[in-house]
């Protein structure tokens, strides 16, 4: 079954999950190269609710935040490899810097972020002000898609 939904579709379902009493978490991201921090960060805010939605930046905002040689996987390849997760319900796409319209859209109950951005996470009012919450979950240390790029330039010769 295909896990990959435009933002209408997933706005749809979210109706039918409320309807049904399900809690929604939603998390977002680059998931440029997908690693084991990747998938605990994944696992955990899975377990937080009945379902899971990861929100992938497009092509276009992952380079207008990390730079015009990223990402190194294209995000429809990105969407494939989120969406074959067990702890993925549901994979989508956002353009813009941040996810804070489509967080506005869906209203999850859960907003979870990496602990490294517990500084700013966008849709934080939007979901607090309708009564959903917010976490900033640890980090697996070790793991980062960027140190993961820069090791392997290192070992190249």
């Amino acid at each position: 079954m295909d896990k990959i939904y435009s933002r209408g579709e997933l706005a749809r379902l979210r109706a039918v999950w409320k309807s049904e009493g399900k809690r929604v978490v939603f998390t977002n991201g680059c998931y440029d190269l997908l690693h084991p921090g990747h998938i605990r960060l994944l696992e955990r805010a899975r377990s937080l609710g009945d379902v899971l939605i990861l929100a992938l930046n497009t092509d276009g905002s992952v380079q207008r935040l990390k730079g015009p040689t990223r990402p190194l996987i294209p995000e429809q390849d990105r969407g494939r490899l989120a969406s074959a997760l067990e702890a993925v319900d549901a994979v989508t796409y956002f353009d813009e810097d941040t996810p804070r319209e489509l967080i506005a859209e869906i209203l999850p109950d859960v907003l979870v972020k990496g602990a490294d951005w517990s500084h700013f996470i966008a849709g934080r009012e939007e979901v607090e002000a309708s009564g959903g919450q917010v976490m900033a979950l640890p980090l697996e240390a070790g793991f980062s898609s960027t140190n993961i790029v820069e090791e392997l330039l290192k070992r190249t010769p």
